[in-house]
């Protein structure tokens, strides 16, 4: 089969397509039919040599969606024909950059027959983080109040769309060109970050109590900022920054509020079968779905990886095998 590999870390020029052997899956995975993987940030990280250090060759890629074409043994619940989608591959697994990948079951799970598989393929590190940061850590209910920073990215409107689902009310930032769609995709209010007013304008549309759950992508230039907008008992879920040093400029802030920070990582979940699954509801239920801003294919997984670190566009980028 055709793969997306590494020999070597480096930047996206050491990506090559490289035709290797497929396996059998173990007893406890299936094998899927790659129709199409996410390309993430984190992809990037792993190539660099940033991260885990990987046994090289490697193939790359963490998220993956497609058919399943054979199942392990041991596998219950999954079977030939399904839809899945997975998530947390290519670390200590071969990655989803390839034309069939083998996942562990408690990494995946079943999709409705209809999912548009393209979607499903960008969904899996996007979508989880948003789950976990807002449900799971932000524990957020029914009429609190969500600010999402940066709702164009693909965790923002993943994001937009779980706290939408919630029942919650939804506040986020992003340049404007994209305010439309994400209304469309739930947010009560689209805020420009630019703007010079933007903490007075984030309470405003919070009714002036304050913003109960806040997801923050870039902790090194709104932590002080979460703490300045959060309602009383508010929590901050901190998912990554620019610069890892990060730290309130007054503290008082946070400690009159009884603020409560947490600071995750998708990789952590317990067990990603489990968010994956609730998703996957959501998904069937018409309230979640992942924008493909563009797709390209294994020969264009350099480019691929260059621009979802460089380029602006709303939602996520796919590779199709």
């Amino acid at each position: 089969m055709r793969a997306v590999r590494f020999h070597e870390h480096g930047g996206p020029d050491v990506l090559r397509v490289d035709e290797i052997d497929g396996r059998d899956p173990g007893p406890d995975e299936v094998l899927l039919a790659v129709a199409a993987a996410g390309v993430n940030p984190v992809d990037t990280y792993f190539r660099e040599g940033s991260y885990t250090p990987y046994d090289l060759p490697a193939v790359t890629g963490v998220d993956a969606a497609g058919e399943v074409v054979a199942v392990g043994d041991a596998v219950e619940g999954v079977a030939e024909g399904d839809l899945a989608y997975a998530t947390g591959l290519g670390n200590t697994m071969p990655g989803s950059y390839a034309e069939y990948v083998a996942v562990p079951t408690d990494r995946l799970a079943v999709l409705p027959d209809d999912a548009d598989l393209r979607a499903a393929g960008a969904a899996g590190v996007a979508a989880v983080t948003a789950w976990r940061a807002l449900v799971d850590h932000g524990g957020l209910r029914p009429a609190e109040t969500a600010l999402v920073h940066g709702g164009s990215g693909g965790v923002g409107h993943a994001a937009v769309q779980v706290a939408a689902a919630a029942g919650a009310r939804v506040v986020t930032t992003a340049s404007p060109e994209y305010h439309d769609r994400l209304r469309e995709l739930g947010a009560d209010v689209a805020l420009d970050y630019a703007r010079e007013d933007l903490a007075d304008a984030v309470t405003d549309a919070a009714g002036g109590e304050g913003v109960d759950v806040t997801l923050d992508h870039r902790l090194d230039d709104y932590l002080q900022f979460d703490a300045d907008v959060a309602a009383h008992g508010g929590r901050v879920v901190g998912i990554g920054e620019n610069d890892p040093a990060t730290g309130f400029e007054r503290s008082s802030a946070v400690r009159s509020k009884d603020l409560r920070f947490t600071f995750m990582s998708m990789f952590n979940t317990p067990r990603l079968a489990d968010p994956l699954a609730d998703l996957a509801t959501l998904w069937g239920e018409g309230d979640l779905t992942i924008e493909v801003a563009r797709s390209y294919d294994l020969e264009e997984a350099g480019e691929a990886q260059r621009a979802v670190m460089e380029d602006s566009f709303l939602g996520k980028l796919v590779i199709e095998p």
